[in-house]
């Protein structure tokens, strides 16, 4: 895929992640000298009871098959928790590939309906993260939650989605290792493909978040972004698989400063659509880029 150097994604990642643990961590003496800036090849073959040689063969993509007990060793090493344990599992999987039927997605007719009776900002993405619906509070909260926008493309080029962000840089790294664990091994899929290779290109922060191969759970979580309008909310986002596609919802804690805030925001909106409906929006609106 473009973005990542080779088709070795187990030494990819095995090299990533060594790079990220220092001496100090594994109980090695730093010295003076080290030019790596985690661990060396054979010190995690020394830590994980396995020869030099061997480590050497699997970072580089000569033995692709190593055992369960050789990677759970690396594993302990390489101080991953469960979720990048079972990434680096995944990764040393010998089940063969099939071809993959790949279907257009689509949202179902009660999603639609759901999001037009939700009170807080909702949308559907797909798989790499296009929008494919969204409901009226959604466009309030980002204009960028439209459908036929892309949120990972969005969040690494767009500068109005940087700043909407309370912390983009935490927010990014979780982003893109959540990109990741979304991916697996459906590395050919030309959606995929052409995105990645899009923002290797074009995002110097995206490249080196890529290259640290960090995985985690595609769940929510609490964030604070800054809306140019009510100003700063902090919201709870919820993720839900619906058949082929995810339903994303973001609301408030009860009776708080947000939850104030983000009523203002569904009055404000339910005035531009009323001032919209009497003045239809010119030929020259602007459109999202296509996904």
């Amino acid at each position: 895929m473009n973005g990542d150097t080779s088709e070795n994604r187990l030494g990819d990642y095995l090299r990533a992640r060594r790079d990220l643990v220092s001496p100090t961590q594994a109980g090695i003496p730093a010295g003076a000298n080290r030019r790596v800036p985690g661990l060396r090849r054979e010190e995690v073959a020394m830590l994980a009871g396995i020869s030099a040689d061997y480590y050497l063969r699997l970072e580089r993509g000569r033995d692709k098959n190593p055992s369960p007990q050789v990677l759970e060793s690396l594993a302990r090493v390489l101080h991953l928790d469960d979720v990048e344990r079972t990434y680096l599992l995944g990764l040393a999987a010998v089940l063969p590939r099939k071809p993959r039927r790949r279907r257009p997605e689509h949202v179902p007719a009660r999603i639609h309906q759901l999001l037009a009776h939700l009170p807080v900002p909702a949308f559907v993405e797909g798989r790499a993260f296009d929008v494919l619906a969204s409901n009226p509070m959604g466009v309030a909260l980002s204009p960028r939650l439209r459908p036929g926008y892309n949120r990972l493309r969005s969040f690494f080029l767009d500068p109005e989605e940087q700043a909407f962000h309370d912390d983009w840089e935490k927010a990014a790294a979780s982003f893109i290792a959540t990109v990741r664990t979304t991916i697996g091994d459906d590395t050919d899929n030309p959606r995929f493909v052409e995105l990645i290779g899009e923002l290797a290109l074009s995002s110097q922060r995206f490249r080196t978040l890529w290259a640290r191969h960090a995985v985690r759970d595609l769940v929510g979580g609490t964030v604070t972004v800054h809306h140019p309008g009510v100003g700063e909310l902090r919201l709870h986002r919820d993720k839900m698989a619906v058949e082929d596609v995810i339903l994303v919802v973001y609301y408030p804690d009860k009776d708080s400063d947000s939850d104030e805030k983000l009523r203002l925001l569904a009055a404000m909106s339910q005035q531009e659509e009323r001032a919209q409906d009497s003045h239809p929006a010119s030929a020259g609106e602007r459109r999202p880029s296509a996904p």
